[in-house]
């Protein structure tokens, strides 16, 4: 494994849109961006919009692999997700981003790419703050994403009140993200190994019978019978069905993984959150989990 150089000061970063369109600007970001001593370069997905997209396929495929092959960036984040990563992954020429790696940084749809950049070349990425969700993060958020980039303390401790964790301690690669997006890649050459990995999760917007199925179509899959730990992000905006379903999201998640004594970490602030903290997936990390406290330390 070959991991991306940290950032120092005057480095450029560009800002690509793989996905969805933006709506409004992303002057935070970019300020925000450049007060932390970097030059920022936007790139043409940002500003276009072909229906849903940030334009079509193909600018999307050239505006990221621009982004990829220029030697001058030194991390690339993502506009926002939505949708659309999938259609360009396979278009990627990752030749020039294997021999001088660089950070990516999304999250939600993008976990896409993250999940194939961990399978065919075991390169870190983070999974943090859009340019988009700038503007409404948390302080800490934004913190973390800048200590990941800048190679600063990343190690993570909080306290979960909401619903109890299975207590327990141990020892993987970081992988995850958005689970919709885990679900629809199974199979594929972007599908992660989930053996012996810390599996993070999280989603919005979903309906919880909807839940329901995509963590069957994992446990049926196998991708729970040998990972080393489960930290579950927000599963926010979520929506019920009439009559209801009949359990949280947490007993649906406990439910998959009841059979096995990993630890499991609910409340992780991370997800569709403004409290989105950073996380590097490919880097391996210690999971210590309590009753209530939980603590996630890199291991570099």
């Amino acid at each position: 494994m070959k991991a991306p150089p940290y950032l120092q000061p005057g480095d450029k970063v560009a800002i690509v849109c793989p996905a969805s369109y933006i709506k409004g600007d992303i002057d935070v970001a970019v300020k925000t961006l450049e007060n932390w001593g970097l030059t920022v370069q936007v790139g043409a997905s940002v500003t276009s919009q072909f229906h849903q997209f940030a334009g079509e396929d193909t600018l999307r495929t050239k505006d990221l692999q621009q982004a990829l092959d220029d030697p001058t960036i030194k991390a690339i984040i993502a506009g926002r997700g939505g949708y659309g990563s999938v259609r360009i992954i396979d278009k990627l020429d990752f030749s020039r981003f294997i021999a001088q790696p660089k950070w990516l940084v999304g999250f939600s749809d993008i976990t896409a790419i993250h999940s194939h950049i961990q399978r065919q070349f075991n390169i870190p990425t983070i999974h943090g703050q859009m340019a988009k969700s700038f503007v409404n993060s948390t302080f800490e958020a934004l913190e973390t994403l800048k200590n990941a980039l800048f190679g600063q303390h990343i190690d993570i401790v909080y306290s979960n009140i909401d619903f109890p964790n299975r207590s327990g301690e141990s020892e993987g690669i970081l992988i995850g993200g958005n689970l919709a997006i885990l679900q629809s890649i199974l199979s594929s050459a972007s599908d992660v190994r989930y053996d012996d990995k810390i599996l993070f999760i999280e989603d919005v917007g979903e309906s919880h019978y909807n839940i329901d199925r995509m963590l069957w179509t994992l446990k049926r899959a196998h991708k729970f019978d040998n990972i080393k730990g489960l930290i579950v992000g927000g599963f926010t905006s979520l929506r019920d069905s009439d009559p209801p379903f009949g359990q949280r999201f947490e007993e649906i998640i406990m439910d998959k993984v009841s059979e096995f004594r990993y630890p499991v970490a609910f409340g992780f602030p991370a997800g569709h959150i403004d409290d989105n903290r950073a996380l590097v997936f490919g880097k391996k990390v210690k999971l210590h989990v309590e009753e209530i406290k939980v603590s996630l330390k890199y291991s570099f």
